[in-house]
């Protein structure tokens, strides 16, 4: 028996999880998971951080969309998703280019000195601080609580989700886009592709042509602070030139190379060589030793050539809708993309510029 649908969504991370939430009260909606349970890769691996200045400038527009509904999740939580943390970059001379890009056309960024910097984040070496800033309203985000409410909102308003169901056979007929899977045969008008490091390999079984997409590895560990010393209140310290950031995380460090090897779509695990390389780097910045590492993971972060997600219908396909390539902004920008998406395809007017509705199109990629 095959299930019929409107819109058919591969992908139960978050960006496929809000997809789901913002068409299902005005749609017949499946979600197609291909593992036991939503938001296993990606999602679940996330830094968990909003940061309004991270990103180019079509990823900002974004996050200042998303910022709103992550402060006053109406449906999603019965409160804000965000909780203060605050984001600090830092500087050594050979990276001041980098910081000084960063900063241009930031929002809410505040100039630092050495001795601020080291008030805020004590364990950091003064001496080789050259620059320093700070965006006080990065906050964390429950990135659970944002996934789950978006779940919920999804199933009130009809949506089914359908997991341990990876696509084996895509075709196009009749109108229909079939996918196959061990949980059966399932058909839309509208397929959308949100499966994160596997989008391309999703359009390669559609006959789709690929965007390019490129997974790439982030690796982070836990290490504890010195003994007596309470970092729960800390910023995340970042350096500017992306070699390794610090956040606190239940009391604790994650400490993060700053990663981004090319690899295929896979479970992903940290590589020991490259997290110990990070770790030596997070050491020459500040006091304390890494004694040692009490877990590590990874995750995989897509992206396509430009950098930017690749949101809208293909246009070499009718009715496949992408819905790929957010980089490492995903979770922060799903309330915003999550609502675009429903835009497009219940063809609405957006309320984000059309000059970042353009630049998320498909077609600038062919």
């Amino acid at each position: 028996m095959i299930e019929i649908s409107d819109f058919l969504i591969i992908g139960g991370g978050i960006a496929g999880t809000g997809a789901a939430a913002r068409l299902a009260p005005d749609a017949k909606v499946t979600v197609l998971e291909m593992e036991d349970a939503l938001g296993r890769h990606a999602t679940g691996r996330s830094a968990a951080i909003f940061i309004r200045n991270y990103g180019n400038a079509t990823l900002r527009a974004l996050n200042a969309a998303s910022e709103p509904v992550l402060k006053n999740p109406e449906g999603i939580s019965e409160e804000s998703l965000l909780s203060p943390r605050g984001e600090m970059l830092i500087a050594t001379e050979d990276e001041l280019d980098a910081f000084k890009a960063y900063l241009d056309g930031a929002d809410g960024m505040e100039v630092l000195t050495a001795e601020e910097a080291v008030a805020l984040f004590p364990l950091l070496r003064k001496e080789t601080i050259a620059a320093a800033a700070i965006e006080r309203d990065a906050q964390d985000i429950d990135v659970d609580r944002l996934l789950q409410g978006f779940a919920r909102l999804a199933r009130k308003a009809g949506a089914r989700f359908v997991t341990e169901a990876p696509a084996q056979r895509i075709l196009r007929s009749g109108g229909q886009w079939r996918v196959e899977t061990p949980k059966g045969a399932f058909e839309a008008p509208v397929l959308i592709n949100a499966a994160g490091a596997w989008a391309d390999q999703i359009a390669g079984l559609a006959g789709v042509r690929k965007v390019g997409l490129v997974p790439m590895r982030r690796s982070a560990a836990i290490v504890p602070p010195p003994d007596g010393i309470d970092v729960t209140k800390w910023p995340l310290v970042a350096s500017a030139s992306e070699q390794w950031y610090a956040k606190p995380d239940a009391g604790k460090f994650m400490v993060s190379p700053a990663d981004e090897d090319p690899v295929e779509p896979h479970d992903a695990w940290a590589d020991d060589m490259v997290l110990a390389e990070g770790l030596h780097r997070f050491e020459q910045a500040v006091t304390m030793p890494v004694t040692r590492v009490e877990r590590n993971w990874a995750g995989l972060r897509s992206f396509v050539a430009d950098r930017t997600p690749v949101v809208g219908f293909a246009p070499d396909a009718e009715g496949f809708f992408w819905l790929a390539g957010q980089g490492g902004y995903g979770v922060q920008t799903a309330p915003a993309l999550s609502r675009l998406v429903a835009d497009i395809c219940l063809k609405r007017p957006s309320e984000l510029p059309e000059k970042v509705v353009a630049a998320l199109d498909p077609a600038r990629l062919f």
